[in-house]
């Protein structure tokens, strides 16, 4: 599940950069926000893989 996981944290960052960019153009700052919360919350589902990655390293090598 760890990939698929990983394709929608970089699915989320990626709607998160277009709100952004919609957001400084419309010059809309709940858009930006709401933006970076998106990119905020994708980064945290990255890390969140990267720990379980490295836990199952940790398994698979003891």
């Amino acid at each position: 599940m760890g990939l698929e996981d990983r394709a929608k944290a970089a699915g989320k960052n990626i709607e998160g950069k277009a709100q952004e960019a919609l957001g400084n153009v419309t010059g809309d700052v709940g858009d930006q926000a709401e933006g970076k919360a998106k990119q905020a919350e994708a980064a945290a589902r990255n890390a969140k893989e990267d720990v379980k990655d490295g836990v199952k390293d940790v398994v698979d090598n003891a």
